[in-house]
């Protein structure tokens, strides 16, 4: 079979690799139907992700078909279409204990520590896969996976109903944070470089968009907060001197969600952090979201086709690296396919 492999940091290439086969009862082999491009996938390929082992086959973002199951496989079907939770964790650390294996301290991620999508098949415990309705398009149904994230950032900043909620970045990322704070009853502001990303914020129904590079965010924000500041602070982008800046806008008794996975410091104001107790959280992939995104993903559908940009054969794969590199072009979520 196929699969785009990343050997070592800035190359990739189209290899051939053995069909995977069914090793244990409770697995479950996938033809891989589409799969996103993320952007912790470009970091890898940069090598500028901390995490990441080479040589990888990238993918995080992935549905398929079940085409194989193991014997003791019960709630999956021939035919099925399924979502990836790539995530593997042990189970017994104290992270695991506390229901969050997503900071599990032998935490695998598929795509990052072992071979995730970008590959015609793969098998894995069916455990880790979540059936979706047939009638949403694979296409559609790559972006499960980064609204979970979006769900656990939003949950790690505890956003209330009528909170003034700030988002800094309005790649996929910051938006399905936008999508689900909003459906939560906040009031969001995105803040973006582009000002096609913030025309693109506006129509998922952000209440206040502004770019940095022309206004003040701190302005702005205490001119519609009365000078409260943002109750929850959203760094999307991962740029030091934002989760700086965030520290400083949010309100007293706010809360600064760090989305970011870059390896340098960060330059943060210790007494606003006491003054205002404020909660600094990281957030890392997700803990059992996907049953609820799955529940709730249908009314998500209107603002996922504003986010995919491109759908291509995985043959394109280069020409897709190529427009999220290319700035001048309006890209959103570029989705490979490997169906027929």
């Amino acid at each position: 079979m196929k699969a785009i492999q990343v050997p070592e940091p800035g190359e990739m290439e189209l290899i051939d690799k053995p069909l995977p086969e069914i090793s244990s009862s409770e697995d479950v082999l996938v033809k891989v139907e589409a799969v996103g491009i993320c952007g912790s996938d470009m970091h890898i390929f940069h090598g500028t992700s901390p995490v990441a082992v080479y040589p990888r086959v990238l993918g995080h973002e992935v549905v398929g078909s079940v085409v194989a199951t193991g014997s003791d496989v019960t709630d999956l079907s021939l035919g099925d279409h399924v979502v990836l939770d790539p995530i593997e964790y042990c189970g017994t650390c104290y992270a695991c204990r506390l229901g969050r294996g997503n900071v599990c301290q032998t935490l695998k991620v598929r795509g990052v520590h072992v071979d995730g999508g970008f590959q015609e098949y793969f098998c894995v415990s069916a455990e880790n896969l979540h059936r979706i309705p047939a009638e949403i398009s694979f296409p559609r149904a790559v972006m499960i996976e980064p609204y979970t994230i979006g769900y656990q950032a939003v949950w790690r900043g505890g956003v209330l109903s009528g909170d003034l909620v700030l988002i800094y970045g309005a790649g996929p990322t910051g938006l399905v944070v936008l999508d689900r704070a909003k459906r939560l009853g906040a009031s969001c502001i995105v803040a973006d470089i582009r000002d096609d990303r913030l025309e693109m914020a506006r129509s998922f129904g952000a209440d206040y968009t502004i770019n940095p590079g022309k206004t003040s965010s701190e302005e702005f924000v205490n001119k519609i907060s009365a000078g409260m500041g943002a109750n929850v602070v959203f760094d999307a982008v991962g740029i030091p001197s934002i989760l700086s800046e965030a520290v400083h806008i949010a309100s007293v008794a706010g809360r600064v969600v760090s989305m970011g996975f870059a390896n340098y410091p960060a330059d943060i104001p210790l007494l606003e952090i006491s003054s205002k107790e404020l909660g600094i959280y990281g957030t890392r992939l997700q803990t059992k979201k996907f049953t609820e995104v799955i529940q709730d993903f249908p009314m998500f559908l209107d603002n996922v086709d504003k986010m995919i940009s491109h759908v291509m054969p995985y043959s394109e794969f280069r020409h897709a690296f190529a427009l999220l590199e290319d700035n001048r072009e309006k890209t959103g979520k570029v989705v490979l396919t490997f169906g027929d």
